[in-house]
């Protein structure tokens, strides 16, 4: 693997005394996509809001671009770092445009700029005919989109900011799967302009399908780490999720492919 540019050492997070990650380690470089699998209550969330510094470790470290996560002053590291959580609240009827803009906050790149970088990203998430609606008047599908775009503003050029880390949780769950494979194909685009990618996921088989390589946790222990092929096994999914499933290999992909029943 390259130098790392995200590295977790020994990573233990606790809420209320209870450990909900225990001792995870991994280290993510430029332009790889690590995918984060796991059955509910597994942990998954609370790792990736631990690396944008919403939570204080128990015990480990955190260090982006060799440097310690919490030693980056708050401007800088928005500029590099960028989260999607399950959920945005936003009840002001904002424009979609203003919305998407917002991700510009941290950079001072320029109006004429930002509106290019925002234009550019409602095109990438097939908002662009939204641009002008309030954006509480959307379906959960389309706010996810805006949401998404937002989050891509952020780090959408490299000059900006050079390294960057791109968080997502759940960020196909509201969609159909036409703009699930959209979305996914954006975020490799992404990954392949230099932007390490940690993505939490549901859909295992999409997960094995766009990611370079998988952490599975159960009850914050991980359970799995590799790559899909060494990961999704149809053992190693009975472990995780308590169910019976087959495991082939996809005939034009040749990822891992999870089959029910």
């Amino acid at each position: 693997m390259n130098t790392p540019l995200l590295e977790v050492a020994g990573l233990t997070l606790t809420v209320g005394g209870r450990a909900v990650v225990e001792a995870a380690e991994f280290g993510l470089a430029a332009g790889e996509h690590l995918a984060v699998i796991g059955p509910n209550g597994a942990g998954k969330s609370s790792l990736v809001h631990a690396l944008i510094g919403d939570t204080t470790p128990a015990a480990g470290a955190i260090r982006l671009g060799g440097r310690a996560l919490a030693d980056w002053p708050a401007r800088e590291r928005a500029c590099r770092v960028a989260l999607l959580p399950q959920a945005s609240a936003l009840s002001f009827p904002f424009t979609v445009a203003e919305v998407v803009r917002l991700g510009r906050s941290p950079h001072a790149s320029g109006s004429v700029a930002d509106r290019q970088i925002v234009a550019e990203t409602l095109a990438a998430c097939d908002i662009a005919h939204l641009r002008d609606r309030p954006y509480t008047r959307l379906s959960g599908g389309e706010k996810q989109r805006v949401q998404l775009a937002r989050v891509m503003s952020q780090l959408w050029r490299a000059e900006d900011a050079g390294d960057r880390l791109l968080l997502l949780d759940e960020p196909v769950a509201a969609l159909d799967l036409g703009h699930q494979r959209l979305v996914m194909r954006q975020v490799a685009a992404l990954a392949a302009q230099g932007v390490a990618v940690v993505s939490v996921l549901h859909d295992i088989s999409l997960a094995a399908r766009y990611a370079d390589r998988m952490l599975a946790l159960r009850d914050g222990q991980t359970i799995a780490a590799g790559t899909p092929a060494a990961v999704v096994t149809a053992e190693r999914m009975q472990r995780l999720f308590d169910t019976q499933t087959r495991v082939i290999t996809h005939p034009d992909t040749h990822t891992p492919v999870v089959l029910h029943g």
